[in-house]
């Protein structure tokens, strides 16, 4: 049976918080696994960690800017 996951603060804002901050450490945890595969020579891995790597980062630009709006609406 798969058990269902659950926030352990059902708070919207939380849970912005906790994908941003998971898309902030992939940004850094992806150096690590870019680093391997450049240094095997593996271009094409590498890359791909790279595009990843990208999204993520966009991710985390687009969370950081909705969190700001949102906690600049509840404050208003």
């Amino acid at each position: 049976m798969v058990r269902e996951l659950t926030s352990p603060v059902k708070d919207k804002n939380y849970d912005l918080i906790h994908a941003l901050q998971m898309s902030l450490q992939h940004i850094w945890q992806l150096e690590t696994y870019i680093a391997d595969a450049d240094g095997d020579g593996d271009t094409e891995l590498a890359d791909w960690f790279r595009r990843i790597q990208d999204n993520n980062r966009k991710a985390g630009e687009q969370g950081k800017k909705m969190l700001m709006q949102r906690l600049q609406q509840e404050k208003g």
